[in-house]
């Protein structure tokens, strides 16, 4: 794969004397690297300035347009047609307001998050946020690690990189002293020095940092779908006004009456509060998921969450509480041959010979004391591509502690010895395999002659709320998978337990060896197409490196399944990092929470139900006020239109549109965008809105015509009272709609649908509202039958309502899907397809 090239480095800067390896930078000197601009400065933060906000949020072609609107009706009509400004003008600053928080509380976090590092400088380690290097710093580097800035290697033990994210090749690169290490790759195994080369923009990163954290509302089918409805709107609204205010202007009212009624028309088919709703509803779940300690990076993601349909779960860490601790000791060998005391000496020989231990050699550590008498002549460090650490002794060997399975292929084929780790792994705890060699380490591959010496038993704990979480996916219909890796009884085991595969009643069930359903990674397939064909029907995977972990990723993806990953080690960096949303744990490695989406600061498995509710009431309940503000564009296009035809005087002021659409559609919409909502997302959120919307608004704009018109044709009827008769109509068929947009009915919905009502009702029949909005009632004839006219028109939007929500339900049954993917196919229907299907 073609590798690509750091840029060159930077001149003029002299080489630090051989102090600076001991010490490191002085303060004077890093004083110096400051001032000259060679600090690790990569941008401003993630999030929007407030007047990047300000300005987002004021300066819109929507609010331009209302703007100039506003200035024509202050200029020919009574201050109450101006409502609509001061409805804009709320509209924009609660959009402010709201996005300014979310900022704040992304700010905040992003501070606990920051990245960090640790450096030497003048011969102390300090721990500093990434942002504070500066050329020439010398950084120590450990598992997990993900450099900021390029780097040269001082000296290293066992070092090994990952520059999957920085070149796309996925095998981990051993570097020594003198080696190149670029910003953005990450520790895989060992430790070692780097001084740092190129900082900020200069590093090979650094171009890209501020573009792969921004904090942004793109790439989304919802916002693609509401720019989509934005952009016909603009392309309706410049024709259909210049219809409307010609027309107007023939009606011989006089040129400020028909200013006012082409201003009324046009201000009724801007959806100007949707993309305000849309914002506030992103912010809003930014907020809350913030007051959970979660961290959202990508704004997208939330919106992302909705659409989850498949969850994969690293074991260690995640599902466990990543305590491990050492439980037992299995001795392999005669103890005429080697003891348990022996044994416990070599392990934590082995233990401290690793200088930056995973959890498994921190609980051996903690349970088997170093004997002080061993001195280290070498090390091969763990690694989880190879499953296993070792280290050599000067006078007591080489020894090896690692994966069953990998160390057994290379010991000679010993039925006897399998059947007994079998035995261990069987039991569903963590265990590792110590051996021995007489060879000593000269490159990091086993020795030719290991010898198995003991089975090493660990217990890991269950998170108290795992079992919970898994129900709560199952019972939302959300798939499960656990991918570890750890050996496949030991998984499997663990996933009876919790609930990924079935047959469990309680969490701490107890695990049986027999009949455990997992797949073991040494055996999955290479093909892409095989391997989806195993992913679709298997629940577990153990023995995974990393890269099948993205492979696995990849085959759900291929499937069509939205993925979700979560993961705290080194091991799971690239399958966060393809997956469709990466959910990192706060106490993980540093590289997880760099390339997730999602990072859970408190490691609070629990949050992980939220975190979807929350993103499944942002797409939900855009959707559903969608739908509110493209039936509003509809029927006051189609009004529009009308009356341009049939040449009438537009049957509303500026002040009954902005009744009928804060009562209807402004109000509810602010409510329901922000409530909660449990149905999972499905694709196809802008071909719902339009099969909604546009019978509905039709029916809305041909019934409030009609009994408009008919009101005109009634000589005791004034132009007045006509108007009064439209926004009536209009009025009825908007609450319909609210009210079939908001089922199933509860408290609030219920309360949004009745107080609306009750709110018009005063407007109509309290005299001062109703000389403030100009409504004159007609005759009782007239009133009866537009109240009709909605009853008829209502029956037709619930039918339609209804034949709708059948036809989506019924295209969710799997009968269904096949019939219609048979059918697609040029295939024949089974004989035996359910006939109503």
């Amino acid at each position: 794969m073609h590798r690509p090239q750091p840029p060159p480095p930077p001149g003029g800067q002299p080489a630090p004397d051989h102090r600076w390896q001991l010490r490191g930078l002085s303060a004077e000197q890093v004083e110096q690297r400051v001032h000259d601009g060679q600090i690790n400065d990569v941008g401003g933060a993630a999030t929007r300035t407030i007047e990047e906000i300000v300005r987002a949020n004021v300066l819109t072609r929507f609010n331009a347009l209302i703007g100039g609107l506003l200035l024509v009706i202050l200029i020919v009509a009574p201050i109450q047609d101006a409502l609509f400004g001061l409805v804009a003008i709320a509209n924009t600053l609660i959009g402010i307001a709201q996005e300014v928080r979310a900022k704040r509380t992304l700010d905040r976090l992003n501070v606990i998050s920051a990245p960090r590092a640790r450096v030497v400088r003048d011969g102390e380690q300090l721990e500093l946020d990434t942002s504070q290097l500066v050329v020439d710093d010398l950084l120590l580097i450990s598992p997990g690690d993900q450099l900021a800035v390029d780097g040269e290697v001082v000296d290293a033990i066992g070092l090994e990189m990952n520059e999957a994210l920085v070149t796309g090749e996925s095998d981990a690169v051993p570097k020594v002293a003198g080696a190149e290490v670029l910003s953005g790759s990450f520790v895989a195994a060992g430790s070692g020095r780097v001084r740092t080369t190129r900082v900020g923009g200069e590093s090979f990163a650094g171009r890209l940092t501020e573009q792969a954290r921004q904090f942004t509302l793109v790439n989304s089918e919802l916002r693609g779908g509401i720019d989509r409805i934005l952009e016909v709107v603009t392309w309706i609204l410049v024709p259909t006004a210049l219809l409307l205010l010609v027309t107007q202007l023939l009606q011989a009212q006089g040129v400020r009456q028909a200013l006012a009624g082409s201003v009324a028309g046009t201000i009724a088919i801007i959806p100007e509060g949707l993309v305000l709703l849309t914002s506030v509803a992103f912010a809003a779940a930014v907020v809350r998921l913030g007051q959970r300690s979660v961290l959202v990076q990508e704004l997208p993601a939330v919106e992302t969450l909705a659409r989850v349909d498949t969850v994969c779960f690293d074991k260690t860490g995640t599902l466990t509480t990543g305590q491990i601790r050492l439980h037992d000791l299995e001795l392999l060998v005669a103890e005429d041959e080697i003891d348990e005391a022996a044994v416990r000496d070599a392990l934590g020989a082995l233990a401290a010979s690793e200088l930056e231990p995973n959890a498994t050699l921190r609980a051996i550590a903690a349970g088997c004391r170093p004997p002080m008498s061993w001195r280290s002549t070498g090390a091969v460090p763990f690694s989880s591509a190879r499953k296993w650490s070792a280290a050599s002794f000067a006078d007591q060997g080489t020894y090896v502690l690692g994966a069953p399975d990998v160390l057994l292929r290379a010991m000679p084929a010993d039925p006897t010895l399998s059947a007994r780790v079998d035995a261990a792994v069987a039991t569903g705890q963590r265990v590792v395999l110590l051996a021995s060699s007489r060879e000593r380490l000269s490159e990091p591959r086993l020795p030719d002659d290991l010898r198995a010496l003991a089975v090493v038993l660990l217990a890991e704990e269950l998170r108290s709320d795992a079992f919970d979480t898994i129900r709560f996916f199952h019972d939302q219909g959300v798939r499960t998978l656990l991918i570890s890796g750890d050996h496949p009884r030991t998984v499997a085991a663990v996933a009876r337990r919790v609930g990924v595969l079935p047959g469990y009643e309680e969490a701490d069930h107890h695990v049986e060896a027999a009949d455990l359903e997992a797949i073991d990674g040494l055996h999955l397939p290479e093909d892409p197409g095989q391997l989806a064909a195993v992913v679709a029907d298997t629940a577990v995977f153990g023995r995974v490196t990393p890269d099948d972990k993205r492979r696995l990723v990849a085959a759900l993806q291929r499937n069509g399944a939205v993925v979700a990953m979560t993961g705290d080690g080194v091991n799971d960096v690239l399958a966060l990092k393809d997956a469709d949303i990466g959910i990192a744990m706060g106490d993980g490695a540093g590289a997880t929470r760099s390339v997730a989406q999602l990072v859970l600061l408190d490691s609070d498995f629990s949050s992980l139900p939220d975190i979807v509710a929350e993103g499944r009431r942002v797409i939900g309940n855009i959707e559903r006020v969608t739908n509110l503000f493209l039936t509003k564009t509809v029927y006051a296009t189609l009004l529009a239109i009308a009356v341009g035809v049939a040449q009438l005087p537009f049957p509303f002021l500026p002040r009954h549109l902005s009744l009928v659409g804060s009562l209807t559609v402004g109000i509810p919409a602010f409510f329901l965008a922000l409530e909660p909502h449990h149905r999972a997302a499905r694709p196809g959120f802008l071909r719902r809105a339009v099969a909604f919307a546009v019978p509905a608004g039709i029916a809305a704009g041909v019934a409030t015509f009609a009994s408009y018109w008919l009101a005109q044709t009634v000589e005791a009827v004034g132009l007045e009272a006509a108007r009064t008769t439209a926004t009536i109509t209009l009025f009825g068929l908007g609450l319909l709609v609210l009210r079939l947009l908001s089922r199933p009915m509860n408290l609030l919905r219920h309360a949004l649908v009745y107080g609306s009502g009750i709110a018009f009702l005063l407007a109509l029949f309290v005299p001062l509202s109703r000389e403030f909005f100009a409504l004159v009632l007609p005759p009782a004839v007239v009133l009866l039958a537009a109240v009709g006219i909605v009853a008829i028109a209502g029956v037709i939007m619930d039918t339609v309502a209804t034949t709708l929500r059948t036809g989506q339900r019924l295209l969710q049954e799997p009968a269904v899907r096949e019939l219609l993917a048979s059918a697609g196919a040029g295939g024949e229907v089974a004989p035996e397809t359910d006939r109503r299907t």
